[in-house]
């Protein structure tokens, strides 16, 4: 950690900055330049407060060298992680694609979905039983009945069923439904009560990145649920917010490569939320498969025009199937296969 104190900083200030940093348990460095002093903190940084020492007198600015995320971190890990989801691997050479509709209907659209998603040769399915809507006025979902249903139509084609927890108090519901992966939601991305129960769990989650959040604290967030005990995370870029309007969001497939770079944990792509309209999704998706990510979160639905709710963004049977065909020949180009 570097503490660069203003110009002009007294030696007093100085002096304060550094038994600050002697209590907290590392050894401070002094070196002083013709305008400026800089204050290094030789040690464990994790064991230092930045607010308190930023708040301290004569001190500019405070830098950390060492990233605030630990278990989550590439340094932490080399190895990629593979997440295990009932035998099927998510991460390593194989590409996922889960896929299903946006929400839970009715118990005939679920195992039509079903159907449709392990003819297309998808491994996992997901669906929202709960739904969190901008206008309270819309479907948001039809719940724990939801829950029922989805893995009644899964279980006929042996596909792990992936939804979203929105209430920390339905955590238990969840885990009484058997469900295989916890989505966490772009609006809960720093629901940091959430992200510690989930954490207490060992079920792998899925972690949309917020609309508006930087790389820095979607791995922060991350870092919650892996400091409680699960490392079973797969991140999911799903879009950010921007000035455009034409589309719904701006799909970051920079944060593929910079992940991989940050982190061991896997990426998935969700191209669907992204663009907003089922036209985006083919292009969208082809784009984050040959950027690397491990996996796509597809929305499909049995009957599009009728789905109950984002019915503009989901893609039919016969799109699915013809996207995972050309999705599976870019995947062999880049020596993974889908």
């Amino acid at each position: 950690m570097i503490i660069i104190m203003t110009p002009g900083a007294s030696d007093e200030q100085i002096a304060a900055v550094e038994e600050k940093l002697s209590a907290m348990g590392v050894e401070p460095h002094v070196s002083r330049g013709i305008e400026r002093t800089v204050v290094g903190a030789i040690g464990d940084e994790s064991k230092v407060e930045k607010e308190l020492i930023e708040a301290l007198a004569g001190v500019e600015n405070v830098i950390r060298v060492m990233k605030p995320y630990k278990i989550v971190a590439r340094s932490y890990h080399e190895a990629d992680t593979v997440i295990d989801i009932k035998g099927i691997p998510l991460g390593g050479k194989t590409v996922q694609v889960i896929s299903g509709p946006c929400s839970v209907e009715t118990q005939e659209q679920m195992d039509a979905a079903a159907k449709a998603v392990a003819e297309a040769g998808c491994r996992l399915m997901r669906v929202g039983a709960f739904k969190p809507r901008t206008s309270p006025y819309t479907f948001q979902g039809v719940g724990v009945d939801g829950l029922t249903m989805f893995r009644n139509a899964a279980e006929k084609y042996n596909l792990p069923i992936v939804t979203e927890l929105m209430d920390v108090r339905m955590l238990d519901t969840f885990l009484e439904h058997d469900v295989d992966v916890i989505q966490i939601g772009t609006r809960n991305m720093q629901n940091f009560d959430l992200l510690k129960e989930v954490g207490r769990t060992h079920k792998p989650v899925i972690l949309k990145r917020g609309m508006a959040a930087t790389v820095k604290e979607w791995l922060m967030a991350a870092e919650y649920i892996a400091a409680g005990g699960n490392h079973n995370i797969i991140f999911c870029e799903r879009g950010v917010r921007s000035f455009e309007t034409y589309y719904r969001n701006m799909l970051d497939v920079t944060a593929i490569p910079v992940l991989k770079r940050e982190t061991h944990l896997p990426i998935i792509i969700d191209p669907s939320h992204a663009g907003g309209k089922s036209w985006m999704v083919p292009a969208l998706a082809r784009a984050a498969v040959a950027a690397g990510a491990d996996g796509l979160l597809i929305e499909s639905h049995p009957s599009p025009c009728e789905a109950w709710c984002d019915a503009d963004q989901a893609i039919d049977p016969q799109e699915l199937k013809t996207l995972m065909g050309e999705l599976r020949g870019i995947a062999q180009v880049i020596g993974r296969d889908l």
